[in-house]
């Protein structure tokens, strides 16, 4: 039986990624981390600071995503991000000046609970990641 459902990844540059041979997901969604096989429920939800999971038959593929949106319906996942990065690719210095960006971003004080909520959750990944 068939266990594979179809992903496409989003950004305003490109294509960043197409695969149809994924058995799972995961992804930072704002609700909790969720998982996402074939035959789920269609679903649209905004994505938090996080590591997306992409799970195939043979590999296992990880990207930090900084926002978004993703929708799910007939065994299509699609995933609309600004800011998406392999963390195979991520280098030292680029995950450095994330992490200065973001703790820049915590220190000022126009910020609402959300914006430093979602910089909280930005700085905690990006540490995990180092």
């Amino acid at each position: 039986m068939n266990e594979e459902f179809k992903v496409e990844i989003v950004n305003p540059e490109k294509s960043f990624l197409s695969k149809e041979d994924v058995t799972e997901v995961v992804i930072p969604a704002f609700e909790g981390e969720m998982g996402i096989l074939k035959d789920h429920i269609p679903i649209i939800s905004f994505l938090k600071p996080g590591i997306i999971k992409i799970f195939t038959k043979s590999t296992e593929e990880k990207f930090y995503v900084e926002d978004g949106i993703i929708e799910f319906k007939n065994n299509n996942l699609s995933i609309l991000t600004s800011s998406i990065f392999n963390l195979r690719d991520l280098k030292k210095d680029k995950l450095k000046e994330l992490l200065e960006k973001a703790e820049e971003d915590l220190n000022k004080d126009s910020n609402n609970d959300q914006f430093k909520y979602l910089v909280d959750q930005k700085i905690e990944v990006l540490k995990s990641i180092n």
